[in-house]
């Protein structure tokens, strides 16, 4: 893994500068002894760590639901975040992790005391994975009086709705999409997920950096930004690795149901693993089809994969030794992201996944902007993004999904992903 963690450096680093882009936390109160070493920012000279605790509070049970309404106390004003989502569908996995992310660190920081003293209101909408939804919710949610956006979270509703806030000068940071394309002109954008063309080099880097296969084949969603995105960087990063693609299939958004052709060819071709730089609905279809065709090459995927054990009626035993890039594992051994998945846990029931790490560490993000600029909840939305735009080239933080993370001025994060493999039903780090 030490070649592997090298390689990725630089391939990462040379995705960063081709595309001119690079591409959470936990507390403690008086009776939580948990170091919030993902809360910690450096900015500058500065170097504060903010203590919270976590808030094991049921999850919001409407997709609307505010938190901390009820805390306007101290002077009557308050910061309101948005967010959106897919909150039902065949996406929703993702939605409701980057929904209780962002509630539970929300929670956090109303309990330690808000931003500067400012409290926090938060408003999840859902959008279905929608992109004429996505924009109705921000709509909503603009009604509201939403100043700042957790979203949206995937990469096709968040290039729709990047249009609007750019309109608005409305401050952005999307815990999730990862397309270069959310960025393009949006000056008011910013990332946590790392993007597109560095998921395709990363993974591309790792597997013939480790020797995973000689012969690969790849199945994606042509019609899909994010899925197209990685697949193109992936195949031209191929070329300077040690394995041969004998494959690449696609499929759309309108024939996502049978992949029996894409699998036969893969299969013929005699590949050793298939890339599927997809979502985890349309992994399950396809692992549970090469089952039944006898077919058992190793399935290799990126963050869209992280959801894949929780399909429903899927069989997660044909998901054993799925491996997969990410920037989050909840199996890691480090105080933070054990305090998070505890707290977690408690709140809503389930492990969380990199999608509500994501938000969580977004959430985290916009405080350290906010106190790094100064920004105060009299502002205006426009003056808030002038203000958040400026901080966030400054700013260095540390989260569960990247250490020293930051951001350069055209909204793209650097960080770099981690190598899992799921084993005993359970996402495991690879060392």
């Amino acid at each position: 893994m030490r070649n592997f963690k090298k390689v990725l450096s630089i391939a990462l680093a040379s995705a960063m500068a081709m595309a001119l882009l690079s591409g959470c936390a936990n507390g403690s109160n008086d009776s939580d002894a948990s170091a919030n070493d993902s809360a910690q920012t450096e900015t500058g000279a500065d170097n504060t760590q903010t203590e919270t605790g976590a808030d094991n509070t049921e999850a919001a049970e409407s997709n609307n639901e505010t938190s901390g309404a009820d805390s306007e106390a101290a002077g009557g004003e308050v910061f309101k975040i948005g967010a959106i989502g897919p909150a039902t569908g065949g996406a929703a996995v993702y939605g409701l992790a980057v929904q209780n992310g962002a509630d539970l660190a929300i929670k956090e920081i109303n309990e330690a005391g808000g931003i500067n003293g400012v409290m926090i209101e938060y408003n999840f909408q859902d959008d279905e994975l929608d992109n004429e939804k996505s924009v109705n919710a921000y709509n909503t949610l603009k009604d509201w009086g939403m100043q700042m956006l957790v979203g949206t979270t995937t990469s096709g509703c968040c290039i729709a709705v990047a249009a609007e806030t750019k309109n608005d000068n409305m401050f952005q940071l999307t815990p999730s999409g990862s397309a270069v394309d959310i960025l393009k002109d949006n000056d008011n954008v910013f990332q946590v997920c790392f993007t597109d063309p560095n998921q395709g080099i990363g993974a591309a880097e790792y597997i013939g950096a480790n020797s995973v296969a000689s012969k690969v084949a790849v199945i994606y969603d042509s019609s899909d930004v994010y899925s197209s995105g990685i697949y193109e960087k992936f195949a031209q990063e191929a070329a300077n690795q040690p394995f041969e693609i004998v494959s690449a299939e696609a499929f759309t958004a309108d024939n996502k149901t049978d992949f029996s052709v894409q699998l036969q060819k893969a299969k013929d071709a005699g590949a050793e693993l298939v890339f599927l730089p997809i979502y985890y609905t349309e992994a399950s279809l396809i692992l549970t089809q090469a089952n039944g065709m006898g077919y058992e090459p190793k399935f290799f995927g990126c963050d869209g994969l992280d959801g894949i054990l929780n399909v429903e009626n899927f069989d997660t035993a044909l998901a054993e030794g799925v491996m997969l890039l990410t920037p989050f594992a909840a199996d890691a051994e480090d105080e933070a992201t054990k305090a998070f998945v505890s707290a977690y846990e408690a709140a809503y029931g389930d492990t969380p996944n990199q999608f509500a790490a994501d938000a969580y560490d977004a959430v985290y993000i916009i405080k350290a902007a906010i106190e790094k600029s100064g920004a105060a909840p009299t502002d205006s939305v426009s003056d808030i993004c002038e203000k958040l735009k400026a901080a966030m080239p400054e700013l260095s933080v540390n989260g569960l999904t990247g250490e020293a993370m930051t951001w350069d001025t055209d909204g793209a994060v650097n960080k770099a992903p981690k190598a899992m493999e799921i084993v005993n039903g359970n996402y495991s780090l690879i060392q």
